[in-house]
C-alpha cells in the first residue's frame, strides 16, 4: 500500500483533517465526488475558509505528500481509511446512512486484510457496529482480525481546527483491541490525548456534545421571546442572572443553527424514550425568525408590505462562510411572506450579497441575522428612526429590538450610548 491514510470526504471536516495528516508526515490521499473540490485544492486554493488551512494546503502540495482522487476505490491504496461524510436526517426524524453507505459499496471490492476504516463522521449509536457487520455481511472480513473499525469523533469548532486538533483529547471507540490501536496510532501523531471508549459510547458523546449546545442555546432565546411578551430587557435579565452568581451561566441568545447544531438531535430522537423533548428544543430556535419579523411588524405599523428590510448575515455563525442549515435564509423568506422588500449582505457570500451601503440605503429596519465582526457598533451608520433587531447584541446596541435616535417607546441610540455598549459574548458551534 502506497500511502498511509486515506480521507474520504474533502469537506470541512475532512480537507483539514487531510492536510494535518500531511504535515504531520503522513502521506495523504484526500478524495472527493466533487470535481470543483478536487480542483481547487490541486491549484492550492482552499475552497472554504479555515483559519491557518491555506499555509498547510501550500506546504502539502510542495511537499508531495497530499494526492488527491475522485474515486472511492482509490482509498484502497491506503493502511487507513477515514470517513468524513455527510451524515444527514431525512424528514421523518430517521437517520440517512445513504452517504456511508455509497462508499462502503464503492470500497468492498478493494479492502482486504490489514486495513483499519474509522468513522469520523458524526452517526447515530450503533452506526459503527452496523459498518462493522455490513463489512463482514458482504465481503466475510471479521473486524478485529481481519479489518479493524473504529469511531473517532470530530467534535471541533470551525475556525479552530488547528488550535483543537491537538489539544482536544480524541475519543476512540472500538470493540476490540487492535482497531482501538490502529485508531490511536494514526491520531496520535496530532500529540492528543486519547480516550479510549466502546463505539456506542463514542457515538453517544459526540451527538450530544452537540446536543447539550443546542439545549443550553434554547433556554436564552426562550427567554428572550418572554421577555419581549412582558416589556423586559433579556439582555439586563441574563446579566441578573449571571453576575456575581455562583450558580449562573446562562448563554446569550441568537439564531443558532449550523448543519451540526441543527440535525443531531434527530440521531437521539429517532429512538429517544422522552420523544418531543429536543424537538421542543428544536421548536425553539426555528421560532426566533418569526419573533424578530412580528416584532419588525408591531414597530412599523403592523405591517411590512413595501418596507425595506436589510438583513445582514447569511452563514450560521460569526466570521464564517458555512451557510449550511443557517436561520437566516427562513428569516428572509418569512420576510418576503409579509411582501417586504428584502436586501441582504455578507461578506463571506459575496455572490448571495447587496454592497453594505446599497442594503442599508432607505431600509426601514436592519436584522443583525449573523454577528460578524464587521457589524459590531452597525447602528452606528443608520439614519434616524431606523429599527435595529439583533437578538446577538452585535451592535451593541443593549436591546434586541431598538430604533435610532427616536426615544418613543424603543430604546434610544445615540453614537455615545452605541459606543459604550460592548457586544455580548457569542454562541459557538461544537461541531
Amino acid at each position: 500500500m502506497g500511502a498511509r491514510v486515506a480521507v474520504v470526504g474533502l469537506g470541512r471536516v475532512g480537507l483539514p483533517l487531510a492536510l494535518s495528516f500531511a504535515d504531520h508526515g503522513l502521506s495523504v490521499i484526500g478524495i472527493d465526488r466533487d470535481r470543483n473540490v478536487l480542483e481547487a485544492v490541486r491549484s492550492g486554493h482552499m475552497p472554504f475558509r479555515e483559519r491557518g488551512t491555506q499555509a498547510l494546503l501550500e506546504r502539502a502540495l510542495a511537499s508531495g505528500r497530499l494526492q488527491t482522487a475522485e474515486s472511492v476505490v482509490a482509498a484502497g491504496e491506503a493502511e487507513d481509511i477515514v470517513l468524513t461524510l455527510g451524515t444527514p436526517a431525512h424528514e421523518h426524524i430517521e437517520i440517512d446512512v445513504g452517504q456511508i453507505r455509497s462508499a462502503l459499496d464503492d470500497l468492498l471490492p478493494v479492502l482486504r486484510p490489514g486495513h483499519a476504516l474509522l468513522l469520523r463522521s458524526t452517526v447515530a449509536p450503533g452506526t459503527t457496529e452496523w459498518v462493522a457487520g455490513y463489512i463482514e455481511q458482504r465481503r466475510g472480513l471479521r473486524t478485529g482480525r481481519e479489518v479493524f473499525v473504529a469511531h473517532v469523533p470530530e467534535r471541533i469548532a470551525q475556525n479552530r481546527f488547528l488550535e483543537e486538533i491537538g489539544t482536544l483529547p480524541c475519543i476512540v471507540g472500538a470493540s476490540d483491541p487492535e482497531s482501538a490501536r490502529r485508531a490511536a496510532d494514526l491520531f496520535a501523531v496530532f500529540g492528543c490525548e486519547i480516550r479510549h471508549t466502546t463505539p456506542v459510547q463514542a457515538e453517544l458523546a459526540k451527538i450530544w456534545t452537540n446536543i447539550l449546545r443546542y439545549t443550553q442555546f434554547s433556554l436564552p432565546n426562550l427567554l428572550m421571546m418572554e421577555c419581549e411578551q412582558y416589556g423586559a430587557n433579556v439582555f439586563e435579565v441574563i446579566d441578573l442572572i449571571n453576575r456575581d452568581y455562583p450558580r449562573g451561566g446562562i448563554a446569550s441568545p441568537g439564531l443558532t443553527a449550523g448543519t451540526c447544531l441543527r440535525k443531531d438531535f434527530a440521531f437521539s430522537e429517532e429512538r429517544s424514550p422522552a420523544p418531543g423533548m429536543l424537538l421542543a428544543v428544536s421548536r425553539v430556535h426555528e421560532t426566533v425568525p418569526r419573533f424578530l419579523v412580528d416584532g419588525l411588524k408591531r414597530r412599523l405599523g403592523g405591517s411590512l408590505r413595501d418596507r425595506k428590510v436589510a438583513v445582514l448575515g447569511l452563514t450560521f455563525k460569526r466570521d464564517c462562510d458555512d451557510t449550511r442549515d443557517s436561520l437566516s435564509y427562513k428569516l428572509i423568506r418569512l420576510l418576503e411572506r409579509e411582501l417586504a422588500i428584502v436586501a441582504r449582505h455578507d461578506p463571506y457570500v459575496p455572490d448571495q450579497s447587496d454592497p453594505l451601503d446599497e442594503a442599508l440605503a432607505d431600509a426601514e429596519a436592519v436584522v443583525i441575522a449573523t454577528n460578524h465582526s464587521v457589524y459590531d457598533g452597525i447602528a452606528r451608520r443608520l439614519r434616524q428612526g431606523v429599527i435595529v433587531a439583533d437578538p446577538w447584541n452585535a451592535s451593541g446596541t443593549g436591546v434586541v429590538f431598538a430604533r435610532v435616535g427616536a426615544p418613543d417607546g424603543e430604546r434610544e441610540l445615540s453614537p455615545s450610548t452605541i459606543a459604550s455598549r460592548s457586544p455580548a459574548p457569542t454562541e459557538d458551534d461544537a461541531s
